[in-house]
């Protein structure tokens, strides 16, 4: 069976400039191994397989790196719904639209923003809060660094321990 794809460079518009991106529009069939081994042979960051909806939005996607599958990351989607619009795969560029994506971290929305019936841009509202983990005071940070407590900056979020991700499979 054949497969199309489309690579892409997301949050430039200049050719190499951006972060790389592969994706296959219509992924049906594949399996995750096959999605894997295809993943590694572009060797991108990451590569987007769309499939059809499974729960009624607008696409599945899934994303792999390429040594595993991931629940969810940012510049895939973006370019993922870019390439989707821009080569028709959602209907008529007529006006702006909604899509959501369902991915293992649950539901993404993206606005995909159309001028004179071309993409201009792609803005994603992440499908939960960023958490990495147990919160830590700033002078314990500024301390372990041989910094100033003032020198953390922490009006976004406090500072967190990250945890370790699992391996592929022991979710």
């Amino acid at each position: 069976m054949k497969y199309r794809f489309t690579t892409c460079d997301v949050f430039t518009e200049e050719r190499f400039g951006g972060n790389p991106l592969a994706v296959l529009p219509e992924a049906s069939g594949l399996s995750p191994a096959q999605m894997q081994r295809i993943a590694r042979e572009f060797n991108f960051s990451e590569t987007s397989f769309v499939f059809p909806a499974q729960a009624g939005h607008t696409r599945q996607v899934r994303i792999f790196t390429p040594a595993r599958e991931i629940p969810f990351a940012g510049h895939p989607n973006v370019g993922t719904a870019f390439v989707l619009a821009a080569t028709g795969e959602l209907g008529a560029l007529s006006s702006s639209l909604d899509v959501t994506f369902e991915e293992e971290a649950g539901l993404v929305s993206i606005s995909v923003q159309v001028e004179a019936g071309r993409v201009t841009l792609c803005e994603l509202q992440a499908p939960q809060r960023v958490s990495l983990g147990k919160t830590l005071p700033a002078h314990e940070i500024a301390s372990a660094l041989s910094l100033r407590e003032e020198d953390i900056r922490a009006t976004a979020h406090p500072p967190q321990r990250m945890l370790r991700s699992e391996p592929a499979g022991r979710r």
